[in-house]
């Protein structure tokens, strides 16, 4: 008897022991020597990884992303783009026609790997597709590192999708997701998605970069140049060092990002300026007239890196490069791919701030995106409307920096081919029901959060998600953990019907009884989200008086927001469709009443929530 409880609580003991394990996630060292063929886009890659597992499995097999695998007639991104058409992305199809099956045998990407070994002794692995599974001679245990060697040769695709040769805007080389990267292994296991053209997920990692190129090319990167003297562009009295085949040696360093990118092109032009209290960013780009809006560019890019340091944690690393060399723009370690020919300056900006925006999300919060990209993106977003708005006032007054993407997403939902956000992002089946999910209804999300909660408790929820998980990889229950936590309020429900479904918000004034010494107004719900409420009045005398009604599912109710005092009424219960109450104003005091006055709430009908007293 002694015995069956001695293993009951053993039992119970691991149980709940492994349910409270701490937060890890696993590390790598990357030193890798390039050597470059630039006349055939082709390169040479020697790679010494070591990877330290900090979680408490042993691992017995290790998968690496082989990217440039699916730029090719037949790959499983062509198939994915052939089977969407129409309703694929733009850059990967014309007419519904994948772009990616016409693509020339000598222009296919490739990553052949010549060999991988684990401290010295040859590893079995398979090639499958964009994934390279390695069967691992020695285990490896918990909190124990090892060390990976291999070789491989790489064939630069056409440029079709962020990567590859030539792009639209003459850059000769965009060397993005261009190496064996290993793929990060948390507590759900390896992320191991294959790459069908969405976004990225990977471990921390340190990198040193010996880029071998001819000497006439320039070379653009997110990390630091170690040898600035000895190559082209970044010093005005270096000299360029070569070897016997007439090759500079770009020797570049990082620490602690998710991935290193490069672009060489010979008519790169460098720039750089420091941010007070920031990085020193580095322009690399065609200077030309169709680029000249870069140079107007700089003091923005100022303001934006000291408003998001101020408003959302401050950027981490020492540096940050805009590199002309994209096909729209993408995010990576310490720098962004980008087309640089722009028609207005706001336009520049607005890629620049997106891009360096995701600095915040991408990199130092480290979303598993592939999973989340509504986190990612709509996080994004959310900056950028911020930013923007403060960057580029608009010309006439709008109520909130948002109001833009509200109005974007009630015209999109009245198109009926919305999707969940909380699908994989490679995983939606319209490329504009992808970006809605992940773009707008991820900023929507902090939008609704900041109605919900009051503005001045989401600024602290976000600095102190910031504070708590840089350089870490949270998920959406690490964020919503501190929301509750900072607004004492409960808001799962808010979280599901959010990102989980396609519901919507619909809420009206049913109904006006005015009195002589007062109003009686009726709400109606229509939706199929319930919502706290704002009400507000605007008296003859142009003052604005503010009411709340809570949403009982809550249990705590707003308590301050930026958009005035109010006056906080009894809660209405999600399952009751009306909701009447009275306010001790007449007719004849009333110039308009209406839901929501700051223009927060993302109703898809606006036209039954105000009316005017005539």
């Amino acid at each position: 008897m002694k015995m069956r409880y001695f293993f009951v609580f053993t039992f119970f003991f691991a149980l709940f022991s492994a349910q409270q394990n701490p937060y890890y996630h696993q590390y790598a060292k990357y030193k890798m020597d390039i050597d470059v063929n630039a006349q055939n886009f082709t390169y040479q890659g020697k790679q010494t990884l070591t990877y330290t597992n900090n979680s408490p499995d042993e691992l017995k097999v290790v998968y690496f992303h082989l990217y440039w695998n699916a730029f090719k007639a037949g790959s499983m991104m062509d198939q994915r783009v052939q089977n969407q058409g129409k309703n694929g992305d733009s850059r990967l199809q014309i007419n519904g026609i994948s772009r990616l099956a016409s693509i020339p045998k000598e222009e296919e990407g490739a990553q052949n790997i010549h060999f991988i070994k684990q401290n010295g002794k040859d590893l079995k692995f398979e090639v499958q597709e964009t994934i390279m599974k390695v069967e691992l001679n020695t285990p490896l245990k918990p909190n124990s590192s090892t060390t990976f060697t291999m070789e491989w040769d790489a064939n630069i695709p056409q440029q079709i999708r962020r990567s590859g040769r030539n792009n639209r805007e003459g850059i000769d080389m965009t060397m993005t997701q261009w190496y064996p990267k290993i793929a990060e292994y948390d507590y759900d296991g390896w992320a191991t998605f294959d790459y069908v053209g969405r976004e990225f997920h990977a471990p921390f990692s340190d990198y040193e970069v010996n880029i071998k190129i001819d000497k006439e090319y320039v070379i653009g990167a997110g990390g630091n140049l170690e040898n600035p003297m000895e190559v082209k562009g970044y010093d005005a009295n270096s000299t360029v060092k070569t070897d016997d085949k007439n090759k500079a040696t770009w020797k570049w360093t990082a620490k602690n990002i998710l991935d290193f990118a490069w672009a060489a092109d010979r008519d790169y032009t460098v720039e750089n300026f420091t941010v007070l209290d920031g990085p020193k960013v580095f322009y690399v780009y065609q200077k030309s007239e169709k680029t000249k809006l870069w140079e107007e560019s700089k003091p923005y890019i100022t303001k934006f890196f000291q408003l998001m340091n101020a408003a959302f944690g401050r950027y981490t690393y020492p540096t940050y490069a805009f590199i002309q060399g994209g096909d729209g723009g993408m995010e990576y370690g310490m720098c962004t791919m980008m087309l640089g020919n722009a028609t207005s300056l706001e336009g520049l900006v607005g890629l620049m701030v997106h891009e360096g925006g995701h600095s915040w999300n991408q990199q130092i919060l480290a979303y598993n995106e592939s999973v989340r990209p509504w986190m990612d993106e709509g996080f994004t977003s959310y900056y950028d409307s911020y930013v923007m708005h403060q960057l580029f006032p608009p010309a006439k007054p709008v109520a909130n920096p948002f109001v833009g993407s509200l109005n974007s997403y009630r015209n999109f939902v009245k198109r009926g081919i919305e999707e969940p956000a909380v699908w994989l992002g490679d995983h939606h089946d319209n490329g504009t029901a992808y970006s809605f999910a992940s773009y707008v209804k991820g900023e929507l999300f902090l939008v609704q959060l900041g109605y919900i909660m009051g503005e001045q408790n989401l600024s602290l929820v976000m600095k102190e998600f910031y504070n708590q998980w840089k350089l870490k990889h949270p998920t959406d229950r690490d964020f919503m953990h501190i929301a509750q936590k900072i607004s004492e309020m409960d808001l799962k429900w808010f979280h599901h019907y959010w990102i989980n479904t396609t519901k919507t918000i619909d809420y009206s004034v049913k109904n006006v009884k005015y009195e002589s010494n007062s109003t009686t107004i009726t709400l109606e719900n229509k939706g199929s989200v319930p919502m706290p409420i704002d009400f507000s009045v605007l008296t003859k005398d142009k003052k604005v008086v503010n009411y709340q009604i809570p949403l009982n599912m809550t249990h705590t109710w707003k308590k301050k927001d930026i958009y005035g005092n109010f006056e906080t009424l009894n809660y209405w219960p999600w399952t009751q469709k009306e909701y009447t109450f009275t306010i001790p104003f007449n007719k004849s005091q009333i110039s308009a009443l209406g839901i929501d006055f700051s223009g927060r709430l993302a109703d898809v009908n606006m036209d039954d929530n105000l009316i005017e007293v005539k």
